[in-house]
């Protein structure tokens, strides 16, 4: 295509302002129609496929949130470089961010040999045109500012008039846009049963989320109730028929000082009563610990993520404990399910009485060669097959997924939160994959390497009995032989499953 003469092959880019901010905004088939005709004036070839309209109202400050601009860089990055030109209406239509615009038309020159022309804004040729250049795209970002500025003043007028301006809560819904949210009767009830529980019963969170659960009741997205969901019912006090805006940062999405919110009388009903609410907050004030928010990441044990609960298959999740008097360190164990609110049975137990049960479990391996064993000598009911409990934990995942993905949307988690807790996720994803994988393929273990498999269970005994090595690569040690351990805490039993393979 490049070899017709004094032809150039080029590239049109399409973009609208979100929102149609700008009054002078063209269509994006007006802005295609006017791209054409300047290629045909300017003996510039335009193959359809190399136009890239990116879809309903995008943002240009950010370039890594345009998919449609990415494919046509990275076209232009492509090895055999196919256009020589990319078109847009205004410069504002490439980037409306100084820095970013700079960089793509740059790294667009030099290493491409594509140049980007605006067809509404023609430059002059030397360095005059470069000069005009910049403060185009400076005057766009400042535009973008100034409009961001106006926008965050337009909101705020709206929250102290009393506008809903969020996504309603469990309870309402917006039936006409524009209009202010109505009541949901069948979805009001719950809520009103869940600040009476709370309030007048005096039930903690985790007992109101194992009650709704097992009456069969559900979110707004349909998912069962946890401790993170019930926490921004019991909070928001959009309930009372008020309010409240500029909670939350915008970039960091967390909490600012309640001095700088902005709470208003609403325009929706209310489903409970201000004293409600407030009882509701002094109470979640006083038993309210940021301190213990969130586990810590060095909280770690060599069971961790091996434990599992007999009742829903979640991890065991490890908490620790320091005596600093005597320098004593305390591990517990407990159903992540469970603390969440979305298992109904508890498995709470000591890293000080199930620890001297798995080793024991371990060394017997070595006497019996038999590689499944419970503790201590009972006979242990497996109401599931192992293929039925991966795969229901696999589906707890996605559930999982789908909540963290909403508290992040929610403005309940920062993007950080969000991306540590997905990749956690992920990490657990990948090991049940691997499970089932195994579990399909059937493999059935040989003599020979039975006797392989026990010396390694020796091998990884003495590691695990060996107070000079961290926690971490015990953990890693016992992963390599060992599935998982299913604890039952009604029966005070577990229950070991081995890799089947020779390749431990």
């Amino acid at each position: 295509m490049k070899n017709k003469p004094n032809t150039r092959i080029g590239a049109i880019y399409v973009r609208v302002s979100t929102g149609r901010q700008d009054e002078h905004e063209l269509s994006p088939d007006s802005q295609i129609k006017l791209a054409l005709e300047y290629a045909a004036k300017n003996q510039i070839t335009v193959p359809t496929a190399y136009i890239f309209h990116e879809k309903g109202g995008v943002s240009g400050k950010h370039a890594d949130k345009r998919p449609y601009f990415q494919k046509m860089i990275g076209l232009a990055k492509s090895e055999n470089h196919p256009i020589d030109v990319i078109l847009v209406w205004k410069y504002s239509r490439f980037a409306r961010n100084q820095e970013e615009s700079i960089v793509y038309k740059t790294m667009l020159r030099k290493n491409c040999k594509v140049d980007v022309i605006s067809i509404s804004e023609p430059l002059v040729e030397g360095p005059f045109g470069s000069l005009i250049e910049r403060i185009i795209e400076w005057m766009d970002e400042y535009y973008v500012i100034r409009l961001s500025g106006e926008v965050v003043r337009g909101m705020t007028e709206n929250a102290k008039r009393g506008n809903f301006q969020a996504r309603p809560p469990l309870g309402y819904r917006i039936e006409h846009r524009g209009e202010p949210p109505v009541i949901v009767p069948k979805e009001a009830e719950i809520v009103k049963l869940i600040f009476q529980k709370y309030v007048q019963e005096h039930l903690s969170i985790l007992e109101i989320c194992r009650q709704l659960n097992n009456m069969g009741l559900k979110t707004r997205q349909n998912k069962n109730f946890e401790k993170r969901s019930l926490t921004y019912i019991l909070q928001n006090i959009s309930y009372t028929g008020k309010v409240r805006w500029n909670r939350m940062e915008n970039e960091s999405n967390r909490l600012k000082p309640e001095s700088e919110w902005i709470i208003a009388d609403g325009k929706q009903p209310a489903i409970i009563s201000e004293e409600l609410f407030a009882a509701a907050q002094k109470r979640f004030q006083t038993e309210y610990s940021p301190k213990y928010r969130k586990p810590s990441v060095a909280v770690t044990h060599w069971l961790g993520g091996l434990l599992k609960c007999s009742a829903c298959g979640c991890t065991l999740s490890t908490s620790k404990q320091t005596d600093k008097r005597y320098g004593r360190t305390y591990f517990h164990f407990q159903c992540c399910g469970y603390l969440k609110g979305t298992c109904s049975v508890s498995h709470s137990i000591s890293g000080k009485k199930i620890v001297p049960h798995i080793l024991e479990a371990l060394n017997k391996v070595l006497d019996t060669h038999t590689m499944t064993f419970e503790i201590p000598d009972q006979t242990l009911p497996d109401t599931q097959s192992e293929q039925t409990l991966l795969q229901h934990a696999l589906e707890k995942l996605n559930q999982k997924e789908a909540r963290i993905k909403q508290a992040y949307r929610d403005g309940i988690d920062t993007i950080e939160e969000y991306k540590e807790q997905k990749e956690l996720l992920q990490q657990e994803r990948d090991t049940l994959c691997q499970q089932l994988t195994a579990l399909t393929e059937n493999q059935m273990t040989t003599a020979a390497s039975n006797r392989q498999n026990v010396s390694k269970v020796s091998s990884v005994c003495e590691f695990l009995m060996d107070d000079t090595i961290a926690m971490a690569q015990k953990n890693e040690a016992l992963k390599g032989i060992v599935e998982k351990i299913v604890f039952h805490k009604a029966e005070n039993s577990i229950r070991l499953f081995f890799y089947s393979n020779s390749n431990l």
